[in-house]
């Protein structure tokens, strides 16, 4: 005999004592089945933080706060940061729907101590002349090229932006140029 009344017990049969009551309910106080599975994200990331600028303080949603920390670090060198920042550029890029209707060119000018280490991380470019600081460059990777060249349309080079184009290139014979393309690769 158990201590639970007689009653056999173990997996599958649980205690009568436990077991929920005939006519009551087994969800007593109405909470709406799965709501903790989802994390809620939109939630979260709408809230207002403070964060701090030149000492100043100035609210901006969490998902801002995320954003601007993440690619904090990746110009500081840690490349997973970078990929994840640019990732979620392009993705809110592609997501706007006023986009112009006319190529716009975005110069970014980076001085940061570890820029070729960046780019190379990122797998965009090839360091050369690693040895001398007074020689070393990049080289651009094809893909990137291509992902640039292809982004152009309808818009066209000069004969001398596509020479820079082509010198910067590390393989340039492995790019699909444009029709218009007249320096040879």
């Amino acid at each position: 005999m158990s201590a639970h009344g007689g009653e056999g017990f173990g997996f599958g049969k649980p205690p009568k004592s436990t077991q929920f009551r005939k006519g009551a309910s087994g969800n007593p106080r109405c909470r709406p089945r799965g709501r903790k599975r989802e994390i809620p994200h939109d939630h979260l990331l709408g809230q207002m933080v403070t964060i701090r600028e030149d000492g100043r303080g100035r609210p901006v949603t969490a998902a801002e706060a995320f954003l601007l920390q993440l690619t904090k670090k990746g110009l500081e060198g840690c490349s997973a940061s970078a990929r994840a920042s640019l990732a979620s550029i392009e993705q809110a890029r592609a997501s706007r729907q006023d986009l112009p209707s006319e190529l716009e060119i975005i110069r970014i000018i980076l001085t940061s101590f570890g820029l070729c280490c960046i780019i190379e991380d990122l797998g965009m470019a090839v360091r050369i002349n690693r040895a001398s600081k007074e020689k070393v460059r990049l080289e651009l990777k094809p893909r990137i090229v291509q992902a640039a060249v292809d982004r152009m349309a309808p818009r066209q080079l000069s004969f001398e932006e596509q020479a820079t184009a082509v010198a910067s290139t590390r393989t340039p014979e492995k790019v699909a140029w444009p029709h218009w393309w007249t320096t040879p690769a």
